[in-house]
């Protein structure tokens, strides 16, 4: 009886505390990931904002994040050696658990299709994977489907244009994915869409999302690593709040922790959040673009506020006394995003994005501009060098994960 009543009083109490579960999530705390493909990965910016994304929404987990992307790279390799010595060299000498592939812009030749073509990529990306899965025993593949030759904001160089082609390319991406029990993402529709909603409504400016039709811009970045990480089931909630203004009480907390609330002519609380938002670089003009024609915000970033209770009429919203906005008592019962604003949670998230740029950044210096730039010469002095880059990277990257820590806010809604 004693346990009973203890139950029944904790389901009366007027703030009820849930914990973001997403167990379905693909990463998992240990992780190390290898993001591995040609120029578009080589741009560090669809892997900067994936990694931002874990750091900031799940900041008690630990994942490593490499990108070794190698410009003009196919399935046989490129610039940076064979495939073999590419896979050698900068995917296993990591040890990852996780890998992610994206091949194929380079692989169709720009020209139309060709069954020859095609068959060597084919059978090129099956030895990609058998090699993967032989020498890392247990890896979790991720496979990317190519994203989009920009055959949309201009016209086509050919009939059915290049981008047909890496569509087909995609096609045999997914079915390998299938038969290799690898999950999925396609980097390709998802871009196209955004292109046509753009170009529809942006005009010429759309033709700056993918600048010389091969690599995208800032914004597509952000739709393409939208995709993969839907594929890893990555959860829409950073945080969700209802607050009773008149009853002066908190009616609903998810993933995050509420209280001290007090009602005089507003109603006011404090927060204490278990996750941050994805950070997006919202004043780049093409990453503003893509998030007003996709539905990035909806699938990744809510962090909802429902005020409910107030008079009509105008309220302040104040993040520790910051003005975050103005809004009326139907549109605060409604709901509002926070998410899409600028606020002392969405500012912290840059400095982690910032951060995140920066490691990933040194890492590239240390591996191509030392390590690879100068593997001939036989200098001595390189090895310590080495060693001081990762030193310094490493360094970086504790920083990052204390700038991932969220921190207690006092909220203020007033007329």
């Amino acid at each position: 009886m004693r346990l009973l009543v203890t139950i029944l009083v904790l389901n009366c109490l007027p703030c009820r505390i849930l914990a973001a579960q997403e167990p379905d999530f693909y990463l998992k705390d240990g992780d190390t990931v290898v993001f591995y493909g040609d120029s578009i990965t080589n741009q560090r910016i669809y892997t900067d904002f994936i990694e931002a994304y874990v750091l900031s929404r799940f900041p008690g987990m630990s994942v490593r994040f490499i990108a070794s992307g190698f410009s003009g790279d196919r399935v046989s390799g490129g610039h940076g050696g064979d495939i073999d010595h590419r896979l050698r060299h900068d995917v296993f000498a990591y040890h990852p658990n996780v890998v992610t592939v994206m091949l194929g812009m380079n692989d169709g030749e720009y020209q139309p299709y060709d069954q020859k073509i095609f068959a060597k990529y084919a059978a090129g990306y099956r030895y990609l994977v058998r090699k993967l899965k032989v020498t890392l025993p247990g890896v979790r593949l991720t496979l990317l489907e190519p994203s989009p030759y920009d055959d949309v904001t201009r016209p086509a160089e050919f009939p059915l244009g290049y981008n047909s082609v890496l569509v087909r390319f995609g096609e045999f991406v997914r079915g390998l994915a299938i038969s290799e029990n690898a999950a999925d993402a396609d980097l390709n529709s998802p871009v196209v869409a955004l292109l046509r909603a753009a170009n529809q409504t942006a005009g010429q400016t759309a033709q700056h999302l993918i600048p010389d039709r091969v690599h995208p811009s800032a914004g597509v970045h952000i739709v393409m690593a939208e995709a993969v990480l839907k594929a890893w089931h990555a959860p829409s909630l950073v945080t969700s709040v209802e607050i009773d203004a008149a009853a002066g009480m908190v009616t609903q907390a998810a993933n995050t922790a509420v209280g001290g609330v007090l009602r005089d002519n507003g109603v006011s609380w404090t927060q204490a959040d278990q996750a941050l938002p994805m950070p997006l670089d919202v004043p780049e003009e093409m990453i503003g673009l893509a998030l007003r024609c996709s539905d990035v915000n909806d699938a990744l970033n809510q962090e909802t506020l429902k005020v409910r209770g107030l008079a009509a009429g105008k309220y302040h919203l104040r993040i520790d006394d910051k003005e975050i906005g103005a809004f009326e008592a139907r549109q605060l019962e409604t709901g509002i995003n926070l998410a899409a604003m600028a606020t002392p949670m969405s500012r912290q998230a840059q400095l982690v994005l910032d951060l995140t740029h920066r490691h990933n950044n040194l890492h590239f210096a240390r591996w191509r501009m030392v390590e690879d730039a100068l593997k001939d010469y036989k200098l001595t002095t390189i090895p310590a060098v080495l060693r001081d880059l990762d030193a310094l990277e490493d360094e970086v990257i504790a920083q990052q994960k204390a700038a991932a820590a969220p921190r207690p806010h006092r909220y203020r809604v007033e007329p």
